[in-house]
């Protein structure tokens, strides 16, 4: 039990900074998307250091963190005794399907990494700041299902996502008319 619990803790801990890389490299593409549309020189001084500060928090932060939390999860699941009783729970498959989106959005976050590393630009900085909202979303589901341990439940759950993401969407609209009015 003592190693499970360790196991545990780091498993935690590399969650959280891989959810902190997902959220803030999204923000970044917003800057570097709105940077692309500058004038020739603030463009291509803001574009180099974007792609610096990207660059450093992908391959640093983001991606070892995503390894090195699966990497406890497995240890965890498959060769703890808990582990393999949390497989048998229906809960755990769905919470293992928000996981499986979860990889789904960090592999298309990539995919947009790559892009601006070389310069295309093929989304807005708008369409971004409502990207940055789908890591929030499992996140939100992954905890729930985790915390009350109930996949029968987990209708409710998607009904309450659904609603946290609307509830989102008119936020960001709400945000949109304000920074229209006041563009600084």
């Amino acid at each position: 039990m003592e190693l499970y619990n360790y196991l545990k803790s780091l498993h935690l801990i590399f969650v959280i900074t891989w959810f902190a890389g997902l959220f803030y490299i999204v923000r970044l593409f917003v800057y570097q998307i709105e940077a692309s549309q500058k004038p020739s020189l603030e463009k291509e001084i803001l574009q180099k250091q974007y792609k610096i500060m990207t660059y450093r928090l992908w391959y640093i932060i983001t991606w070892p963190s995503a390894i090195l939390a699966s990497f406890f999860a497995f240890w965890m699941l498959f060769f703890t005794d808990l582990g393999n009783a949390w497989l048998h729970m229906p809960w755990m498959h769905v919470k293992l399907g928000f996981v499986f989106l979860l990889y789904l959005y960090h592999l298309k976050c990539h995919q947009i990494y790559l892009q601006l590393q070389r310069d295309e630009v093929k989304h807005t900085s708008n369409f971004m700041r409502l990207w940055n909202e789908g890591a929030t979303i499992i996140l939100f589901a992954v905890v729930f299902l985790v915390i009350l341990k109930n996949a029968v439940n987990w209708i409710y759950g998607v009904i309450g996502i659904v609603l946290f993401s609307v509830l989102i969407m008119l936020g960001f609209r709400f945000y949109k008319k304000i920074r229209e009015r006041n563009p600084s």
